[in-house]
């Protein structure tokens, strides 16, 4: 229906229009539209012939808003870069890239790595805009450098109390405020020292991990099969090495959306996070104390976004967006369970499932006869005390298939 481009996105900073290319400020003088943040807007002279939109609250309200005006010359004023956690990405969901025309100016990150000489490749970066401060534990480990987009002038003093509390109180935080303008301000400490208050609520925060006792921290690895002990659980947990053995079989892609059916203490879904922060987890679980279990391993792991359905399954299955992979850990032999998932899941998608009684084994040949895929057999054995020496215990086989939907 619209043949050009009608939405323009112009990336402004701290310098305002002076720092705006020829090519951005044309966009901004020839809209109808000024869309932006009542800081944006002030930076500007509008025309008497231009509307000017602040952000509304819910932002989402605005976008409709702009949607409604399809096809009018809008501009957006956005902060820095728009396609780095900012309003572009945003909008790009809506609206087709051949409708709209994106400046960007440099984004806060950037801008950070300059100041401190940090390789932007090397750093870890994520945004607590309106996000969960429980992710920041997801980057935690020694060494890493992570810069991180505040909400507002609390979110360092949050910061700085998160990474006490996991035990890496000696790292540094350094504060950039109102970079590349007048008003620039670089402050720093360690995180169990910090106690600047009085900070501008347009911030970026800079850390460079340190463990204040690296025996008594150690770091958590993204590869699957953290230690057992990293999970709160009651015994309905995928032991590590069956866990890791799991999610390689069911191999995480970026972006894709897990099902873990019969989650219990929510390790699947977790690990499945952690591999990358674009992927997807939805856990499924009835047990009361089990949903406040994965609740809890969720925002001590880093991984908030996983979404927790209660119920049982396959009832509480009918209402998800299809799965690109499913786990059932279990309920193998409950009636319908597996067609439901099967019928759910994405063609090309991967299917696992583990059994550790009898029963649920005849189950899992019963569906690889008809389906295919691989059966195999996980036997694990551990060295443990006997009398003064030590002996290997069997821990109880597990019975695993692996199936992809054609």
């Amino acid at each position: 229906m619209f043949g050009q481009k009608w939405l323009s996105i112009v990336g402004i900073g701290e310098d305002g229009l002076a720092g705006v290319s020829s090519a951005g400020r044309s966009l901004i003088k020839q809209a109808h539209i000024l869309v932006g943040g009542a800081r944006h807007l002030a930076m500007l002279s509008p025309d008497p012939h231009q509307e000017c939109w602040c952000w509304s609250s819910p932002i989402s309200d605005s976008v409709d808003q702009i949607l409604r005006r399809r096809g009018q010359s809008i501009c957006v004023l956005a902060s820095g870069d728009p396609m780095c956690y900012g309003i572009g990405a945003t909008l790009s969901r809506s609206i087709p890239i051949e409708e709209m025309t994106i400046v960007p100016a440099p984004s806060a990150f950037s801008l950070a790595c300059a100041r401190l000489g940090w390789s932007l490749p090397e750093v870890e970066t994520l945004s607590l805009c309106g996000r969960d401060p429980a992710l920041l534990n997801g980057v935690l480990y020694p060494g890493a450098r992570l810069l991180i987009l505040s909400a507002d002038q609390f979110t360092p003093a949050l910061v700085a109390e998160r990474l006490t509390q996991q035990g890496y109180g000696n790292s540094l935080i350094t504060v950039l405020e109102h970079m590349g303008g007048s008003k620039e301000r670089i402050m720093t400490a360690t995180a169990a020292a910090w106690s600047v208050t009085d900070l501008a609520d347009l911030n970026t925060i800079a850390v460079t991990c340190i463990a204040s006792n690296a025996t008594a921290v150690p770091p958590i690895s993204r590869v699957p099969g953290l230690p057992d002990a990293a999970f709160h659980h009651d015994g309905q947990l995928t032991k590590r090495a069956v866990r890791a053995v799991t999610l390689s079989a069911l191999a995480p892609y970026p972006g894709q959306l897990l099902w873990d059916v019969g989650a219990g203490c929510g390790s699947i879904g977790i690990e499945w996070l952690r591999c990358d922060r674009r992927c997807q987890a939805i856990a499924i679980e009835q047990h009361p104390t089990r949903l406040q279990f994965i609740a809890d391993n969720a925002i001590a792991l880093g991984t908030p976004q996983l979404k927790i359905v209660a119920g049982s399954a396959p009832m509480a299955l009918k209402e998800l967006p299809a799965p690109d992979a499913v786990f059932i850990g279990g309920g193998i032999t409950t009636p319908g369970l597996f067609e439901t998932c099967w019928q759910a899941l994405r063609s090309g998608g991967r299917l696992a499932a583990n059994a550790v009684t009898v029963e649920g084994e005849q189950q899992l040949f019963q569906w690889q006869q008809i389906w295919g895929g691989d059966l195999i057999r996980i036997g694990i054995q551990r060295a443990e005390p006997v009398g003064k020496f030590l002996g290997w215990k069997a821990l109880a086989p597990i019975t695993q298939w692996v199936v992809v939907k054609p």
